[in-house]
């Protein structure tokens, strides 16, 4: 008589482990690795004044510099996050890091800007899917107890790499000139490449999906989690949908086909917003009569508050609705931006911080729920095209900051304005909750 084969269901055997070194190794790994893609991501913005000063550039040139670099990022998004799907997370990431890196080298000796033009947009096809692929990966070895959390713990290095990037401007640029900071952004991928392929896993949960027979990595994976003692021929299972299909047609299946466009309008609206506050906010702030130094400092606020909404709302998206905790935060920072256009003195500052709580929060929290929301499948081409198409939302609001300084409309109008989208993400969010609540799973097996 032949022996029953063993089963043994990946996300439940995860959820009942305590997180292990090895699972915030992966999630150190990611972090390190979002946090070199936000330092050349925002390096241009930091050179951009030497470069002018250099170049004779105008504002419209710069505007070219930074919107191709923005293209390139919904690009490289839309391309590699289906082949991630196709051919693994680690493979994608490793590849996208080096070649952000090199790119990043090799534009740091544009002799012109119509070539550092062009560079930017290559170099922005690397940063646009190296992203996905980490917030895929972090998600996919995190219980689901703890997965929103530590996702957005993993994406803050994005913020931390963001800052690093101005400091580093700071300090190279008056000795070494800006040429010094874009080699920087390339030689901290470069190094960074290495260490990925002697540490970085392969997600556990796409080895399940895989179509050879991948049991035997899987094991050893399992192992370096907890101890795991299972019979040789045990069958890995996976209970969510199989793949079928084209990663990218699955996201228009039945099931997920409403949920992917509401997830598109919270990305649009939600990064319309942020990019526009990012870009605009010091100024907007400084026409209302504020001076500029002040006006800065106030701006910072804005920063403080995405860091500290993005750890709280992760760590409250774990403990109750995910939706309901997003299309509240959204619906309450769309409040905070209509207190900022009648605020002042301290209650602006107070206001400003707010609105990166709710909006700069929930942006890196929706990063989270985006990951939770489809299946490993298409998981990281559904979190690339959604980055994709709020890329176009973060050009529009590039300009849209630039229409409404140029309408000389009274500062509480300006900011009831900019808070219609956060109000359209919150009620966005809300229905694809309700949506996600119908989707049923099959099991896939290893």
């Amino acid at each position: 008589m032949q022996s029953s084969q063993s089963t043994l269901e990946i996300r439940s055997w995860l959820d009942n482990q305590r997180i292990s070194l090895f699972q915030w190794r992966v999630l150190l790994l990611c972090f390190a690795c979002v946090a070199v893609d936000g330092f050349d991501t925002a390096c241009v913005g930091f050179i951009a004044p030497a470069l002018s000063q250099e170049w004779h550039l105008s504002p419209s040139v710069l505007g070219a510099l930074f919107g191709s670099g923005l293209i390139g990022l919904m690009v490289g998004a839309l391309f590699f996050g289906p082949l991630a799907d196709r051919i693994g997370r680690r493979a994608t990431l490793i590849a996208t890091v080096a070649f952000f890196g090199a790119t990043s080298l090799v534009t740091a000796y544009a002799p012109n800007i119509e070539l550092l033009v062009a560079l930017r947009f290559v170099t922005g096809l690397g940063l646009g899917g190296a992203m996905p692929n980490a917030i895929a990966l972090t998600s996919e070895y995190c219980p689901e107890r703890k997965k929103s959390l530590l996702t957005t713990v993993m994406f803050c290095g994005f913020t931390l790499g963001s800052g690093l990037g101005g400091v580093a401007a700071s300090q190279l640029l008056p000795t070494y000139g800006w040429r010094s900071v874009l080699i920087l952004g390339g030689v901290l991928p470069l190094m960074l490449v290495p260490v990925m392929l002697a540490a970085m896993p392969e997600s556990v949960r796409y080895l399940v999906l895989g179509n050879d027979d991948h049991r035997a990595k899987i094991a050893t994976l399992l192992r370096k989690i907890a101890p795991l003692t299972v019979p040789d021929n045990t069958r890995f299972t996976l209970q969510e949908a199989p793949k079928s299909g084209s990663p990218v047609r699955q996201l228009f299946t039945r099931e997920y086909r409403s949920g992917t466009l509401l997830l598109w309008v919270v990305f649009f609206m939600s990064l319309l917003v942020v990019y526009l506050l990012t870009n605009w906010l010091p100024t907007l702030i400084h026409r209302s009569g504020m001076p500029l130094v002040l006006a800065s400092k106030v701006a910072v606020m804005y920063q403080i508050g995405g860091t500290i909404g993005a750890l709280l709302i992760g760590r409250l998206m774990d403990k109750v609705s995910p939706t309901a905790v997003l299309a509240t935060t959204y619906a309450f920072g769309g409040l905070f931006l209509i207190a900022t256009g009648i605020a002042t003195g301290a209650l602006l500052a107070t206001a400003v911080m707010g609105v990166g709580f709710c909006i700069s929060g929930s942006q890196i929290g929706a990063n989270a729920y985006v990951a939770r929301y489809y299946p490993t499948a298409s998981r990281v081409t559904g979190i690339s095209w959604a980055l994709g198409i709020g890329r176009l939302g973060s050009v529009v609001g590039a300009l849209v900051g630039g229409a409404l300084l140029s309408a000389n409309i009274t500062f509480p109008i300006l900011f009831s304005i900019v808070a219609v989208p956060a109000v359209i993400a919150s009620v966005a969010i809300f229905a694809c909750g309700r949506k996600s609540q119908a989707i049923e799973t099959k099991p896939a097996i290893a």
